[in-house]
């Protein structure tokens, strides 16, 4: 066998996609009855006809992941895009409303409606450009960064200075737009203002209102997932399951091998075959603040007091500026925060064919201590209730995975770091160690994919589709490009 990779998730696939294409025999090996990883769409048993995205919801890198382009993926998946892309409900009813259309989000944002637009919306001009930088692998000058394109990765550069730090308030005058965008920055888990935050933040914003928006694949996102198995098993790769990768023993011989794990996975698989040095660094690596998943079964939609947030395919729910600030400050502290940083999604906005009768998934996280084994259904039940009176009562049913249990469904998720890996400003630029390549895990033939490296979470496929380039290139002396040219 030519290439086995260890772990089904989105960049696992994208690697062994990628391999496969090359002409290589692949394998992939995933420990779960089912493959996907934080991409998968199952049938928790809450409701008949209602199934639930396991981790991931709502997919801005949908569009914009270069590796995503490179396989097509939109004319694999229908890509469903809600009007409103992310809400922020406040207190008296008032909320932010990020639309698709720049123009109607400015009019909406009053006086702080230019300022928005001097910053995302410049940023959502060249979003070309602030993909090329946030997305690129974090130790090479980003491809295609032509001269003309310095101009956006110097505004984002100059955002996320700006955001991700005490001077976040100055260019705002109300409470909206502020809070509007700390939502966005939640996303990851971190203390806030954080310059990782802020990078996220206006990554992420400014998709939000350029090309196609934050997309829902039709059926859940377990359609990503199926797309691309489907076109590994066209070009002769198989997929396992039920097969734990605990040893070097649980491993077929191959001249190749990705792992779509952690850094400590990797390491407890290979242990003394790495170098001594490189083994001591990864097993350093450190993981982040955690989330507790709350799926929900809805006899109607989300009674938002504001008519717009119910627009929406992601609902941000943690209040002002300040409030997030608080909340999160409050788990980084190991503390449960009492009214948590909450993201909301139902999916049905776009989805018809997601309900079952009256019925309809709603998915929600809450950020939580690493490792908490609170049940944070009440907690998101009362955050939502605050800004939608009677939620409670369209609630049929509830399932809540603590943060403990997350690696249960997805050993990277440890404690309950669906990043894997904390989202701070050393490790978005120096995931897994600070070495030239990432990928190479020091062992002839080893690479790491996951998460853990850059350019970090979400599903994009790039961290496996980066070290697969790696790998064709050095143990097959295949070029990467050459695998999507057809």
């Amino acid at each position: 066998m030519d290439v086995v990779v260890v772990g089904s998730g989105p960049n696992g696939l994208a690697a062994a996609v990628t391999m496969a294409r090359a002409g290589l025999s692949v394998t992939v090996l995933e420990a779960q009855p089912t493959v996907g990883g934080g991409a998968r769409t199952l049938d928790l048993g809450l409701a008949d006809g209602v199934v639930h995205d396991v981790c991931s919801a709502v997919h801005p890198m949908a569009w914009a992941s270069p590796f995503f382009q490179a396989f097509g993926l939109e004319r694999r998946v229908e890509l469903l895009v809600p009007e409103v892309s992310f809400a922020q409900p406040l207190p008296d009813g008032r909320a932010g409303i990020a639309w698709h259309d720049l123009d109607r989000t400015v009019a909406g944002l009053d006086e702080d409606g230019p300022a928005w637009r001097s910053l995302v919306g410049a940023l959502s001009r060249h979003t070309d450009d602030v993909v090329r930088v946030a997305l690129g692998d974090k130790r090479s000058i980003p491809a295609g960064l032509v001269p003309g394109g310095l101009v956006g990765a110097a505004r984002f550069g100059l955002g996320v200075a700006e955001q991700g730090t005490p001077a976040w308030g100055a260019r705002f005058r109300g409470d909206v737009a502020p809070a509007l965008l700390t939502g966005v920055a939640a996303h990851a888990i971190s203390r806030l203002p954080s310059l990782a935050g802020a990078g996220t933040a206006l990554l992420l914003a400014s998709l939000a209102h350029a090309g196609q928006g934050w997309p829902i694949p039709r059926g859940g996102s377990g359609a990503i997932v199926a797309a691309l198995v489907e076109d590994l098993r066209a070009h002769g790769g198989t997929v396992v399951t039920d097969h734990p990768v605990r040893s070097r023993a649980d491993l077929p011989a191959a001249r190749c091998y990705l792992f779509d794990t952690t850094p400590r996975g990797l390491v407890d698989v290979l242990g003394d075959e790495l170098p001594a040095r490189r083994r001591a660094a990864l097993e350093r690596y450190r993981h982040g603040d955690a989330a507790s998943k709350v799926d929900f079964v809805l006899s109607a939609p989300v009674p938002w007091e504001h008519p717009d947030v119910a627009r929406a395919g992601t609902v941000h729910v943690g209040g002002t500026r300040a409030e997030m600030a608080r909340a999160e400050a409050d788990v980084h502290a190991g503390r449960h925060a009492e009214l948590p940083m909450c993201l909301v999604s139902d999916p049905s906005v776009v989805d018809d064919g997601r309900r079952s009768g009256d019925l309809r998934p709603l998915w929600s996280y809450a950020h939580v201590p690493a490792g908490s084994d609170v049940d944070t259904t009440e907690a998101v039940t009362r955050h939502i209730e605050r800004y939608a009176p009677g939620f409670r009562d369209v609630v049929v049913a509830s399932r809540c995975v603590p943060a403990s249990q997350m690696s249960h469904h997805n050993a990277n998720y440890v404690g309950g770091d669906i990043s894997a890996g904390a989202v701070d400003l050393p490790q978005m630029f120096a995931r897994p160690t600070p070495t030239l390549d990432p990928y190479a895990a020091g062992a002839d033939g080893v690479y790491l994919c996951s998460a853990a490296t850059p350019p970090g979470p979400g599903v994009h496929g790039l961290g496996g589709w980066f070290a697969a380039s790696r790998a064709l290139r050095r143990e097959f002396g295949i070029r990467v490009r050459s695998v999507f040219a057809a």
